[in-house]
């Protein structure tokens, strides 16, 4: 079993701190996530190299003070109102009378329990996509690579309202930003389920430690931790999740990713005849049993995909389309009378531009994946790394770069997809 997390922040130790690294946003950004070697608050006084070394994936940490003054990026309404909205996930969680309810949004605000009534719980999944507020407070966590950081969640609860004991499978920072809420938190063994419930509570949960949690305070679980937060008054809480894919589900799209990339390199070759790719029997001889599977037929497909090869490469190439995919429910907004190359370009080197908040850009060392689609790096990455990483480019900077060949078109054709915004925010 763990140790107990702190219930003080986390001294800084003997951190050196080192100049910024190669595109790592100014400390005084307010939305920007801090240096590897800085400490700051909101870890604590943990540089993120310390916190990474020391707790991510280890053993949970309470923070006091983690954005100190921090206000809900939403307010009460405002979350409702998303909630609201066809293609926004959310879930309305109640618990009365010992029985727990749950159903799926959208939910107008009629339909929604009295504010009056406890025990009721509305979680809004996503928020950073809908909304710039949130985007730019899950900014704060990229110390964790986007390829892991997953989606910022608010749940809104009346007093005495809570979704159960429970584990997640991923890592997860809990931010108090409105009211108070108790946690209880256990790093039990055993995670056997209630039966028969709409949600996942545990039956046996056996907390070791507890703690309310007021504005501006954080909790950090990693995987498998016992939880059961419940609303003293009513409350806000911010979850910033990450991505933790299973071993299955990898597996699956790897495979379905290597089957188009392999249909690709058969179309493209040079003389290939795609036919020749078939399965063929010329020995085959007329049988008595007809249902039954042929041994041949197990053989020759068993020798076909024996033959079938990946290299790190390959997996990259997956991993960043795959990582980089939006969400089924996102759609983005072109802009409703886009500005044609020229203006632009014109504009952009005065205002800068910005990725929207629903795009994802990652890179390695050959190729970027913009919201699922490859492209080779060559070419493009002096612009296109500091573009991922920043997720910004001033006017200024876009003005130098800019005389990369084909940027500027390229930039604008995201542009008119709606990927990319003119204009900076943070």
């Amino acid at each position: 079993m763990p140790k107990r997390p702190n219930a003080q922040p986390a001294s800084p130790g003997s951190a050196r701190i080192h100049p910024h690294q190669t595109f790592q946003a100014e400390a005084s950004d307010g939305f920007a996530a801090p240096a590897p070697d800085v400490p700051t608050a909101l870890l604590g006084n943990l540089s993120p190299a310390q916190f990474m070394r020391r707790y991510w994936q280890k053993k949970p940490l309470l923070i006091r003070g983690a954005i100190p003054g921090l206000a809900a990026p939403l307010t009460r309404d405002e979350l409702f109102a998303l909630a609201d909205r066809d293609e926004v996930e959310s879930r309305l969680i109640t618990h009365a009378r010992n029985k727990w309810a749950l159903e799926h949004g959208p939910f107008a605000r009629d339909e929604l329990p009295s504010l009056k009534q406890r025990a009721w719980t509305l979680l809004v999944q996503g928020v950073d996509l809908h909304d710039e507020r949130a985007r730019m407070l899950l900014e704060r966590f990229r110390f964790v690579p986007d390829a892991r950081l997953d989606d910022l969640m608010i749940s809104f609860a009346t007093d005495g309202g809570g979704v159960g004991p429970h584990f997640d499978s991923y890592d997860v920072f809990l931010l108090q930003v409105h009211g108070k809420r108790r946690w209880r938190i256990g790093a039990q063994r055993d995670l056997t389920l209630e039966p028969g419930l709409p949600l996942k509570v545990l039956q046996h949960f056996e907390p070791d430690a507890e703690w309310l949690l007021e504005p501006g305070d954080m909790l950090y679980l990693p995987p498998h931790i016992a939880h059961d937060g419940i609303a003293e008054g009513e409350c806000m809480t911010c979850s910033i999740g990450f991505r933790a894919p299973s071993a299955t589900e990898l597996t699956s799209q790897f495979l379905y990713h290597l089957a188009e990339k392999l249909a690709e390199r058969v179309d493209n070759a040079q003389g290939a005849n795609v036919s020749d790719q078939r399965y063929c029997d010329p020995q085959q001889p007329a049988v008595t049993r007809p249902a039954q599977l042929p041994a041949a037929l197990v053989q020759k497909v068993g020798a076909i995909l024996a033959k079938v090869r990946w290299d790190d490469g390959d997996v990259a190439s997956f991993l960043g389309a795959y990582l980089s995919e939006p969400k089924p429910s996102v759609v983005f907004d072109p802009p409703r009378r886009a500005l044609d190359e020229v203006r632009f370009i014109r504009q952009a080197s005065k205002a800068g531009i910005r990725l929207d908040r629903k795009s994802l850009l990652l890179y390695d060392e050959r190729a970027y994946y913009l919201n699922g689609e490859e492209n080779p790096l060559a070419g493009a990455k002096t612009w296109v790394l500091e573009l991922a990483d920043r997720r910004r480019l001033s006017g200024k900077r876009f003005v130098t770069l800019s005389r990369h060949p084909s940027m500027t078109a390229r930039l604008h054709e995201w542009y008119c997809a709606g990927w990319i915004q003119v204009g900076e925010l943070g």
